[in-house]
């Protein structure tokens, strides 16, 4: 995770092993990094992710992530959401 201002972290890399898949441990991560982020001050969390990964897309909308425009030139990403850590 890093900071892309004073209130806004974005979560880099997320993954799990495909042997630990189905398991909650996404979902449990990303939730210790929602934590933290709000932690250290920040009130938004941002992510982008590839087309192809059809059940992370999936998870972040599920948790509460919403489809923003492009926040960064990511050639991989297909996706950009984001997540309000206020209440």
């Amino acid at each position: 995770m890093c900071a892309l201002d004073t209130g806004t972290a974005e979560i880099r890399h997320l993954w799990v092993h495909p042997d630990a898949r189905r398991l909650g441990l996404g979902r449990r991560l990303l939730t210790d990094l929602e934590r933290t982020a709000a932690g250290r001050g920040h009130h938004v969390v941002r992510l982008d992710t590839h087309e192809v990964l059809t059940e992370a897309v999936a998870m972040y909308r599920t948790s509460g992530y919403t489809e923003i425009p492009a926040y960064d030139d990511n050639p991989h990403a297909g996706y950009w959401f984001e997540k309000s850590l206020r209440g």
